[in-house]
């Protein structure tokens, strides 16, 4: 619910399809998208909204440990290091997942190179971006309002974003 719905991909697409500038509303940068809907899910454990449920817990840890390994197979069919019915084997070892489940992720990373690993590189971008912005701008920085910015352009490569957000607040941007 976190990563898909609110806040992440629906509130995300939601406010950026509203975007005062007409091409940001229809432009898709993968890594800033699931970057986002990852980091959300990491956003909300670290604030505690699932402390008094360790099921929950148990979930998103899962879900950044299944994230991790199909970076793995992600890489390793694009390399031909894997055949898809030997990332759906791993990944129905590994992760556990069910074959039919299994089959369908190897075929369809097989067919979007790079898709698992957006996810990573966007939030680790994600997180670089508002330690960044931290930094820069000290005790004028608001988590709130930075957020509203993630969110409102989370289609917009996070690059883009950070230098964007340090330059509307008078701070260097990342060079």
């Amino acid at each position: 619910m976190v990563h898909e719905g609110v806040p992440g991909h629906f509130f995300q697409l939601t406010l950026g399809w509203r975007h005062p500038n007409r091409l940001r509303r229809h432009y898709y940068d993968s890594g800033a998208n699931e970057g986002t809907g990852f980091y959300a899910e990491e956003m909300m454990l670290q604030a505690g909204l699932f402390d008094d449920s360790p099921k929950t817990r148990e979930m998103i840890y899962n879900f950044a440990r299944l994230r991790a390994l199909r970076v793995e197979v992600d890489v390793k069919l694009a390399l031909g290091e894997f055949t898809i019915e030997e990332a759906a084997a791993y990944l129905e070892r590994t992760v556990p997942m069910d074959r039919a489940t299994a089959e369908e992720e190897a075929v369809f990373f097989a067919a979007q190179p790079g898709q698992a690993i957006s996810y990573q590189i966007g939030k680790t971008q994600t997180l670089e971006f508002l330690a960044n912005a931290r930094r820069a701008l000290g005790d004028r920085f608001e988590l709130r309002h930075f957020h509203d910015f993630l969110w409102l352009n989370g289609n917009v490569p996070i690059a883009v974003q950070q230098d964007e957000y340090l330059a509307l607040h008078g701070a260097k941007g990342s060079e």
